[in-house]
């Protein structure tokens, strides 16, 4: 006659025979957010959200909102510029006064909105540069440098900052277009983003046409904010594989565990050159310093913690 066990008996048999390592990983697929159109992303974490503003529907920006990095939700616009060409912000808190001041570009124009909350409206107040896109705000020890992209040439410039609204002298040109990747379709030094590790600064960027399949990512390390900058000899360190095409323009955030995650875009195929979408993948740093990085679509890959 068979014996009837207790199924707590059951658990805890199964619990003391299966090891923790084999508890089921979180896992996400590229793209993220599989949505045609939105690029250029850039996301902030505050009071425990992730918030997300990109390049969109060519007039405004949209806020997403996530806590994971992984599940998106699409909320309301927040900025509306009353032009056409909206492209690639930036969003900055200040650590002094804790507003957010979205760098905005609108016909190659870079201008300032500010909000008291990353989901709340953004009121413009100020034009900043002419003939120019991709602006990203640095602070570092109460010190702000705004990184951006000057035409003609697509040169990356750095503008020191008197306030996050106010200009300290004179910029100061630190990239352009000098590489065999960088000129594949196009020569093309864009998309600017700092990150330090240890004492050396990073300004990561993107290299050839956008509206290409060779899209990409390298950097360039400094001693100081406003250089003087040296490319990184293993440049490009994202790039087009046999199933991710066109990676690139992105911004760094890290996960509740302190890792690096780059949030970025791709392309669909070629069918048309704007077709792109938002992607997340991991960065990080070998014991020389040397910043690393890839580009995956539609294999399941280890998630960001929370």
């Amino acid at each position: 006659m068979a014996k009837w066990i207790p199924t707590i008996m059951l658990i805890a048999v199964w619990t003391m025979t299966c090891p923790a390592d084999q508890t089921p990983k979180a896992t996400y697929t590229n793209p993220v957010i599989d949505e045609i159109g939105p690029a250029d992303p850039v996301v902030i974490r505050f009071e425990g959200a992730y918030y997300m503003y990109c390049t969109g529907d060519n007039t405004s920006y949209h806020v997403y909102t996530s806590h994971d990095l992984v599940h998106w939700t699409k909320g309301r616009k927040v900025f509306i510029p009353g032009e056409k060409n909206v492209w690639a912000p930036d969003v900055f808190r200040d650590p002094k006064d804790g507003r957010f001041y979205l760098y905005y570009t609108v016909n190659r124009r870079i201008g300032v909105a500010v909000s008291e909350r990353p989901d709340a409206t953004f009121h413009d107040h100020v034009t900043l540069f002419e003939n120019a896109i991709d602006a990203h705000m640095f602070c570092e020890d109460g010190t702000y440098y705004l990184y951006y992209v000057q035409f003609p040439g697509f040169r990356i410039h750095v503008q020191p900052m008197k306030t996050p609204l106010e200009k300290l002298g004179k910029p100061v040109e630190i990239l352009r277009p000098t590489e065999p990747w960088e000129k594949v379709r196009g020569a093309v030094t864009e998309g600017p983003w700092m990150l330090k590790n240890k004492e050396t600064y990073y300004l990561l960027y993107s290299g050839t046409g956008a509206n290409s399949l060779d899209y990409a990512i390298g950097y360039a390390t400094a001693d100081k904010p406003a250089g003087p900058f040296t490319k990184h000899p293993g440049n490009p360190i994202v790039h087009r594989t046999d199933s991710a095409f066109g990676p690139g323009h992105g911004c760094v955030v890290t996960d509740a565990s302190g890792k690096l995650w780059s949030v970025y875009h791709q392309q669909k195929d070629d069918t048309q050159p704007w077709n792109r979408f938002i992607c997340i993948d991991p960065l990080w740093f070998d014991q020389s310093g040397v910043l690393h990085g890839k580009a995956t679509r539609g294999t399941p890959e280890p998630a960001p913690a929370r």
